[in-house]
Formats: C-alpha cells, structure tokens, sequence
C-alpha cells in the first residue's frame, strides 16, 4: 500500500480476451490491493479468462451499456472496495501497467488528486503507431479543448486514468453519457469542480487486438467533444458574468 491509501485498478473490458493475462500480469501488486474487470457483454471468453487468472472482482453487464457505461459500473465498485486511488487501466494492453506506481504516488503525496497517461508527451503516440489521422485529430480537439476550458492539457483522449476518491465522490459521473464522449463530460467535471489534472509521458502500443473505432465513430466523438466543450466555455462565461454582476451590484449598495 502507498502511505495507507487503497489502491484499485479498474478494468473497463470489451472482447479483451487476448490481451487481459498479459496486462494483468504487469500489474505492480506491491502497491495494487484489488482489480476490478467489467465486461460489457464481451462476444469472446473475457469473463472466463479473468476467472482463470484470479481476478476476484469480476461484473457482467446484462446488456452492453458503452464505454461510458462500463466506466460507470467500474468506479461504483471500486468506492464500493472503499479505494482511496483509481486507476483506470484499458486490459487491451494499449497502456503499460507499469506507470501504476508513479501515478498513483502522484496522488498520495496530495500533488494532484487527477493523473492522466499522455501519449502525446514524448511523442509516445506516433512512435507506438497511432495512425495519422488520428493523431491529427487528436491534436485539433485537444487545441479546441484547450481553448474552450482555458486549460494546457497535452490531451484530453487518453484511456488511462487515475482519481484520488474525493474526485470520485464530487463529480457526478452517472449523470455522463454512456459513450465515448463520457471521457470528456468527466473532465469538464472535473474542471468545473476545480481539481487540477496533472499528466506523466505513457507510451502506447496500436496493434489489431488493441481496441479501436472507426472513422465515422470518431468524427461522432469529435462533434461530442466539441459539444460538451462549448457547453463548458458558455456555462464559465455565465458564471463570470454572474460574479461581476453580483460584485457591480455590491458595489451600488
């Protein structure tokens, strides 16, 4: 344990068969006192291969939710197991497990109480494979991003992810869509609450059993991003016109 805290590894999996024993086995257990794995209705033998590995926390949706859903599902556990740190680790193997350490230290020695994995940081992105149009992508929306939350994230995209309890506990992340563009609603919670997010250079693998989506998916993400971005900007902009309102007012009495 790191400094008395609990630390949970939550493993938000669909059809993760192939890769799951091997991120599991790179998990630092020196540190990592229980792993949670949420399987969306997986169409392979996901369920069966955490069973044989020794994962004691094991949920099956009845239906397949989303990626969104299935984050959902993992965090509610993981409170449940009382942790103090969440890390979410994507069992495609895409993320090295071996950043858990200083991530979660991150965290228990209260310099950040969010940690994200960046691929961008180091150029891990490209070198690991990410195709072209993706990154480019990537690096629109995160320019975007930046812009519209009046923050300097390197990017916003990244699956790896770990908060500190009390961020679990403040944001109302079941409010979130199901889908992919929860990643995004979760950070302008995050934002809106004012925690900070510090990130750590990750190195990524892209290979065919690493999970993706296609292109059109991706162009929906991106108009769900730019939604729940411009949605953020406006509601800081009523909110500070609120406040100088208020303070004229103040001022008149």
């Amino acid at each position: 344990m790191i400094k008395n805290k609990k630390v949970v590894i939550v493993l938000p999996a669909y059809n993760a068969a192939l890769t799951l024993e091997k991120t599991y086995k790179e998990i630092p257990f020196d540190i990592v006192d229980e792993v949670v794995l949420v399987d969306d209705m997986s169409k392979d033998n996901t369920v069966e291969v955490a069973a044989r590995i020794g994962i004691k926390h094991v949920i099956q949706h009845k239906k397949n939710r989303g990626y969104g859903g299935n984050q959902k599902s993992c965090y509610d556990k993981a409170l449940e197991l009382n942790a103090d740190i969440v890390v979410m680790l994507h069992p495609d193997y895409q993320y090295t497990p071996l950043l858990i350490h200083s991530m979660a230290n991150i965290i228990a020695n209260d310099l950040y109480p969010v940690v994200f994995g960046s691929r961008i940081l180091g150029k891990g992105a490209l070198k690991g494979g990410m195709p072209m149009y993706k990154y480019i992508f990537n690096r629109c929306l995160t320019l975007a991003q930046n812009i519209l939350l009046n923050q300097k994230l390197s990017e916003y995209h990244t699956g790896y992810r770990a908060f500190s309890r009390e961020v679990l506990e403040t944001v109302d992340y079941e409010a979130n869509s199901d889908d992919f563009v929860f990643d995004n609603e979760m950070i302008s919670q995050i934002f809106m609450a004012d925690f900070e997010i510090a990130e750590i250079t990750c190195p990524t693998k892209y290979f065919p059993d690493a999970s993706s989506i296609n292109f059109k998916r991706s162009m929906e993400y991106g108009l769900g991003v730019l939604r729940v971005s411009f949605t953020h900007f406006f509601y800081k902009m009523g909110m500070n016109k609120s406040k100088i309102y208020k303070k004229k007012n103040s001022k008149g009495a």
